[in-house]
């Protein structure tokens, strides 16, 4: 190229001269210092992300760290309705203001910016992982220890736009006790090794449900293959949560932070 200066590091063109990675991770919004990302993706839907994902944010601030949620699954948005935020989000000259749950946990989700909770979001993918990247480029974040970005299922546009654009330091694994696991994990190890982002661990949702009245386990989706499928991985078992009819109440009344026990506290203080 006629006008090349030879510094890589000023351009973005792809060319057969270029010597060093192009980086294509976007710029946090000036008035954001986030420390940690972590993204929490699983390779289906109905998993239970979602809640992985507000219960880890949950107990990092309840351990007097700033925490934050992303929230990546723009089709799908229900981070806001688990923390019981339904005001539409503020904003300045300086970018959007995120929302503050009653602990202050950050968060920010497209529910926060269309006038109707209940509203389609009928967009093609580029358009959806463009509005993803803004959440990071537009949002003032502020001073957050841990941001948490609740992906969308699956390996498709947005998880590689969070990966390319955000400076994300691990993942978390959501799975569930059933024979496809090991195919959704894999899925999930390969897209990972791809980007090159560490997988922080495995997290099973559904594990058990325990008696109330005799405290036995039963294994309503069939018993458990984590252990096995994490060992041929070279993973860690982070947490296998029970089914738990209180922690689904309190997520579909917005209380999701008042929950007296936190089956991710323990994994939140090992991040």
């Amino acid at each position: 190229m006629p006008e090349c200066t030879h510094d890589c590091s000023t351009c973005g063109e792809s060319c057969a001269e270029r010597t060093e990675e192009f980086d294509f991770r976007a710029k946090a919004n000036p008035n954001s210092n986030v420390k940690k990302v972590i993204a929490v993706m699983s390779g289906k839907g109905g998993v239970g992300k979602s809640l992985v994902t507000a219960s880890l944010a949950a107990a990092v601030q309840k351990q007097g760290k700033q925490a934050a949620v992303l929230d990546a699954d723009i089709t799908g948005p229900s981070i806001p309705k688990a923390f019981g935020i339904h005001e539409r989000a503020v904003g300045n000259e300086e970018g959007i203001l995120p929302a503050e749950t009653g602990t202050g946990v950050r968060l920010m989700s497209l529910n926060l910016l269309v006038e109707n909770e209940t509203d389609p979001v009928v967009w093609r993918g580029s358009l959806i992982a463009g509005t993803v990247k803004q959440f990071w480029t537009d949002v003032q974040w502020g001073d957050v220890d841990y941001m948490f970005v609740d992906m969308p299922p699956g390996t498709g546009d947005v998880p590689l736009t969070v990966f390319q654009s955000l400076p994300v330091d691990g993942i978390i694994v959501v799975t569930s006790p059933q024979d496809l696991v090991s195919m959704i994990v894999e899925k999930a190890v390969k897209m990972a090794e791809l980007m090159n982002v560490p997988i922080l661990g495995l997290v099973e949702n559904y594990s058990y449900f325990q008696c109330p009245e005799c405290g036995k386990k039963h294994a309503i989706f069939g018993e458990s293959h984590i252990e096995t499928i994490a060992g041929a991985h070279g993973l860690k078992v982070l947490s296998r949560l029970p089914i738990d009819p209180a922690l689904a109440a309190a997520c579909d009344a917005g209380k999701v932070e008042e929950l007296p026990r936190n089956y991710l506290a323990q994994v939140a203080e090992s991040l």
